[in-house]
């Protein structure tokens, strides 16, 4: 894998939100086989991608170094801990604890560690994001 993959994950993460923004509402068909198969070459998907191009069109956040921060971290995992393998396994969104859910008074933080550890894993069903808007609403009013 090359050491610049971040460039082309840049490219594919502009193109994204172009298609979005020319109004290609719809993950399926949205990236190139070309794209796809570079996406799986470092454990990510079409929702990956389609999310992130989703929310920074329609919210402006997340932005584009948000993007490559949390899929280098996932590349990271895939290629070192998975080594380059897949999981078969995919998180049962109706599993995760409810958004009101507290641990030690903290909101949301029972329901966002599953989520990141489902995202590192590549185990995200294509229903659920992580870093959607109540992630960051999570982020920020906890500074982190």
């Amino acid at each position: 894998m090359s050491y610049n993959y971040h460039s082309k994950l840049e490219k594919i993460w502009k193109d994204a939100v172009e298609r979005y923004e020319q109004g290609r509402r719809s993950p399926e068909g949205f990236l190139s086989e070309e794209e796809l198969k570079f996406l799986a070459s470092i454990g990510m998907n079409v929702m990956d991608v389609f999310d992130f191009a989703e929310d920074w069109v329609s919210e402006g956040t997340p932005d584009l170094a948000t993007f490559l921060l949390i899929h280098d971290a996932r590349r990271d995992y895939f290629l070192r801990e998975q080594e380059g393998q897949a999981s078969s396994h995919r998180m049962d969104s109706a599993t995760l604890p409810a958004k009101s859910d507290e641990i030690e008074g903290i909101r949301w933080l029972p329901r966002i560690i599953p989520k990141a550890r489902a995202k590192l894993r590549g185990e995200l069903p294509p229903d659920t994001m992580f870093c959607c808007g109540g992630d960051r609403n999570f982020f920020q009013t906890t500074d982190l």
